[in-house]
């Protein structure tokens, strides 16, 4: 998807396989932000099988040239994390990423991986806006979000955190990253 960077792909996350592949990201100290720093194997499991088997919640492994290397979630905003918080809109989907902690950073790694959910995100016709809640603290995650043409709608409170909330139109993103979707 991105030629200096490889290939970026994504597959269904499979609850009990990717278990401990998923625990070992979302417990390492920079997915702080993830909320499951102290989560034990089972706690992942039982997340991702709840996740699975709900009707308006996804979870994939991405892949970078054929090896998992982050994760992503896609939700619909009006039934899970953003239910009566904001004024929804048509084609609104939510989405989440994480990605895997790498022993040798590349750069632009991780704006490569959010252009490329974006974009897998973005491929199926009826998403028209894409809504995120980052925790209001995670400004590395902000900036990733303008970089690829997120506006901030606001602040909202949600149960576990303040969030910015934050949403990205298809014509945002094809300005922000100079290309179509």
């Amino acid at each position: 998807m991105t030629a200096d960077l490889g290939t970026f792909t994504t597959r269904p996350l499979d609850p009990l396989a990717d278990a401990e592949l998923v625990h070992g990201w979302v417990t390492h100290p920079k997915a702080s932000f993830w909320l499951m720093g102290d989560a034990e194997l089972q706690d992942v499991e039982r997340e991702y099988l709840a996740i699975a088997a709900h009707p308006h919640h996804d979870a994939f492994i991405g892949l970078h040239d054929g090896e998992p290397a982050f994760l992503m979630e896609r939700y619909d905003p009006t039934e899970v994390e953003l239910k009566g918080l904001y004024d929804a809109e048509p084609g609104d989907i939510g989405m989440h990423f994480l990605v895997a902690p790498a022993d040798t950073p590349l750069h632009g790694f991780t704006l490569g991986v959010i252009t490329a959910v974006m974009r897998t995100l973005f491929a199926d016709p009826s998403v028209r806006r894409i809504v995120v809640e980052p925790d209001v603290r995670n400004s590395a995650v902000h900036a990733l979000n303008k970089a690829v043409g997120f506006e901030v709608l606001g602040e909202i409170a949600k149960p576990e955190k303040n969030a910015l909330l934050s949403a990205c139109t298809r014509e945002q993103f094809a300005a922000a990253t100079g290309g179509g979707v």
